[in-house]
């Protein structure tokens, strides 16, 4: 019996049917502790034996890889692949499947979210009401702002369509451009620095960058206009936290709003507990639909590779 691992905490805190049904498929399928992201000791552990990886955003190391002798197939259960060893799969002939696009609708909708909150300040006049107080701050409204979108793929572009519907005008930036849904004008494609230079409200849906720098670092930030609002639902590292946190601390930016971290949980509050940064949980894909879209995706790209 083929021996199939599964790791991403939306799988492991409650099984799921598309997930279980590989057992009727003849494949043994082993889940990782629980709600949690695994970690290296527990993937030596677990990967001895694994033909096949239904794999999360948990970090993956060479020497988890040299543990799994037999493994065939990893399949994510998204479509970022930064947190896997890549050139060490290929070197092993490691298949790799990404379910591109099944949570595109999830995580586009938490970037809204979040931008919404940002310019409201929703959860700062919440925890005042909920403290017996009336705080208030003046906000903004999206339409007739001006929203830069940095990585236009499915999420990138699902988002700027959805600002666009709100009354938003777009600048795009992305290496490969492409035809978003959006009309002719309220989008124009540029260059990074101007994108920075000019939104009023920046939005990040991009991998990481090859050496690992971030996109945000202190001469972007001071490059932003006052009163910026930054929303990052991609990758915690494409952003520099220390000038981040001076940016906010001198009010130069509105806020940060950011569902991602270096590590999850966060151990440091230095950044998410700022009164001016609103964080979630990487709840970006985590909703009923987008779970099931790329469980199903997933599962059917592992089976392929294994069974083709």
């Amino acid at each position: 019996m083929q021996r199939v691992l599964v790791t991403p905490r939306s799988l492991t805190a409650a099984p799921h049917p598309a997930v279980e049904a590989l057992r009727d498929r003849g494949f043994d399928v082993v889940y990782s502790t629980p709600n949690v992201l695994p970690d290296e000791d527990e993937l030596c552990r677990l990967l001895p034996g694994t033909v096949g990886w239904l794999a999360g955003v948990e970090p993956v190391s060479p020497r988890a890889i040299g543990a799994a002798q037999a493994l065939r197939v990893v399949s994510r259960n998204g479509s970022g692949v930064d947190n896997l060893p890549l050139p060490l799969l290929t070197e092993r002939g490691i298949a790799l499947c990404r379910a591109d696009g099944g949570n595109a609708a999830g995580v586009a909708e938490l970037a809204i979210a979040l931008a919404l909150s940002a310019l409201r300040q929703i959860p700062f006049a919440d925890a005042g009401i909920k403290a017996g107080e009336w705080r208030r701050r003046r906000g903004g409204e999206i339409r007739g702002r001006t929203v830069g979108v940095v990585g236009c793929g499915a999420i990138g572009g699902e988002v700027a369509r959805l600002f666009s519907a709100l009354g938003a005008s777009i600048i795009a930036h992305d290496p490969f451009p492409r035809r978003l849904e959006v009309a002719e004008d309220r989008l124009r494609w540029s260059d990074l620095a101007t994108l920075l230079r000019e939104a009023d409200l920046v939005t990040f849906h991009c991998p990481s960058l090859p050496g690992g720098q971030p996109i945000l670092d202190r001469l972007a930030l001071a490059s932003l206009k006052p009163g910026a609002v930054v929303v990052n639902t991609a990758r915690a590292g494409l952003v520099d936290e220390a000038a981040l946190i001076e940016a906010l601390d001198e009010g130069r930016l509105l806020a940060y709003a950011t569902d991602v971290f270096p590590e999850e949980p966060p151990r440091s509050l230095a950044l998410p507990g700022h009164s001016r940064v609103i964080a979630t949980s990487h709840i970006g894909g985590f909703t009923g639909e987008s779970v099931d879209r790329v469980t199903e995706i997933a599962v059917e790209n592992l089976v392929r590779a294994l069974q083709p």
